[in-house]
Formats: C-alpha cells, sequence, structure tokens
C-alpha cells in the first residue's frame, strides 16, 4: 500500500480520532449527557481515523483519486 496521506492531514486525523474516541468514553461512563448511541458511532470514526493516521493510507482516498502526500515523504 503506498501512503496517500500526508503529514498534516495525518496530524488531524489522529487528533480527530482520539478527541471522538474521548467523547465516546465519557458518554459510556455517562460524563456527558449526548444520546447513547452516539458512543458506538464516535468509537467507530475513532478507530477508523486513528488507523488511517498512523498508516498513512486512506481507501477512501484510494478510490476517489486524492492524494495529500508529498513525493518526499513516501
Amino acid at each position: 500500500m503506498d501512503r496517500n496521506v500526508g503529514s498534516t492531514d495525518k496530524t488531524a486525523r489522529i487528533l480527530l480520532g482520539a478527541l471522538a474516541g474521548l467523547v465516546s468514553l465519557s458518554i459510556l461512563a455517562s460524563a456527558v449527557s449526548l444520546p447513547a448511541i452516539l458512543a458506538p458511532v464516535l468509537g467507530l470514526a475513532s478507530v477508523i481515523l486513528l488507523g488511517t493516521g498512523f498508516s498513512g493510507f486512506c481507501g477512501l482516498y484510494r478510490l476517489l483519486g486524492v492524494d495529500t502526500c508529498s513525493v518526499d515523504a513516501r
């Protein structure tokens, strides 16, 4: 798999993934009063964002032909 996620994109994905994970866990712990259905949705989004952020590969980007990774970073 070729990397297609650039450094800025990676950082944003990791930060948003961590935030989504924390909110998901907060909902499960009843520390935040949001609908319970959001916990698994945010949890899944967190796993996807963290996975694509750390791996540097996004399947959706591949399908759409998007590449935010610079040539030097490959």
